[in-house]
């Protein structure tokens, strides 16, 4: 990378936070716990409207992995979703009914919050369907891969996104508030991915999978990224620059190769497609808050996909972190 690029991405990196303290404004706290949060704490974050069905799983795994406060930005939520986290002792929770297209996709607040209250914390930014997975994740807790990461002077840790989905229609199965999605949502595509270089931030671009197998295969180019950098050492001069697929400065994102091997990754099994995904696509659509335009929603809509089969005959069953290993798609590294 030469001077002037290395030039170009600091500013680039300052420019995020000022925006995210000029957007700070666009929040107001409902219930702010973070004087309860302590040193070495292990930090989530998190953007979401319209969850409550989704937050009593989400918040007993993450606890359950060791997670020790929640930050929260409910954006003009209607089902409670506020009210319910305000109830939640290690939740704190900002309001606001500003654009969620305008706020970046929600990483201005989101940059906002971790700058202010995730210096020298391991942070893990994730949406309320999104559930991390790292190598021993059935034996050990999140604390442990953080404590070894700072002990190999890691502060990144990369996770593809992994679109998991039933058998048959994905409406088939009513998904229950508190149940583990994936009782209904066990299937995922073990191949099917593109892989290519950005040259710019230095990160692994991802694509592929059952949106681009079933929505996206006349233009694969425009299918989601999967590409994830969602565990950081936060350090208050840092920023995400595009969701949580690549942030400032540019090191970060180096999150897979090393020299001699690969480094430690994970996956971040995503339970978009329930029961709950027509009502939450139709909804997007009319609100176009969304990347593009709501692209993504208009191919779901495009492809008459209220209720979408993402099945096929090379679907694999989802059993544990180490299946994911040896498919590829994830690596414990030399963690031992």
């Amino acid at each position: 990378m030469g001077a002037m690029q290395a030039y170009g991405l600091r500013l680039e990196r300052k420019r995020w936070r000022y925006r995210a303290m000029r957007k700070s404004r666009e929040l107001s706290g409902i219930s702010v716990r973070t004087g309860h949060i302590r040193e070495n704490d292990l930090l989530v974050f998190s953007t979401m409207r319209n969850e409550l069905k989704r937050l009593p799983y989400f918040l007993r795994y993450y606890r359950d992995l060791g997670v020790d406060h929640f930050l929260i930005v409910d954006n003009d939520s209607t089902d409670g979703t506020a009210d319910y986290l305000a109830q939640q002792p290690d939740v704190s929770i900002w309001r606001t009914t500003h654009s969620y297209k305008r706020s970046r996709f929600g990483m201005d607040w989101l940059n906002y919050l971790l700058m202010k209250f995730g210096d020298s914390h391991w942070c893990l930014t994730v949406d309320p369907d999104e559930f991390l997975i790292y190598p021993f994740c059935d034996t050990r807790p999140l604390r442990a891969l953080t404590d070894w990461l700072d002990a190999s002077s890691i502060r990144s840790f990369g996770a593809m996104l992994l679109d998991m989905y039933p058998k048959g229609n994905v409406g088939n199965s009513v998904y229950q508030a508190g149940q583990d999605p994936l009782d209904i949502a066990m299937w995922f595509d073990s191949g099917n991915y593109m892989i290519e270089r950005n040259s710019k931030y230095g990160n692994l671009w991802i694509q592929g999978g059952p949106r681009a197998r079933c929505f996206f295969a006349d233009e694969p180019a425009h299918a989601p990224a999967l590409n994830k950098i969602p565990l950081v050492k936060w350090d208050n001069r840092y920023a995400y620059t595009s969701s949580t697929h690549a942030l400032l400065p540019r090191g970060l994102n180096l999150v897979y190769d090393e020299w001699g091997g690969e480094k430690a990754s994970g996956i971040l099994l995503h339970t978009k497609f329930l029961d709950t995904f027509a009502d939450k696509a139709h909804e997007e659509m009319e609100r176009r808050q969304h990347y593009a335009g709501s692209r993504e929603y208009r191919a779901y809509a495009d492809k008459n996909a209220g209720l979408p089969d993402l099945w096929c005959n090379w679907s694999e069953k989802y059993i544990n972190w180490r299946q994911l290993e040896i498919l590829g798609l994830m690596s414990k590294g030399n963690w031992a």
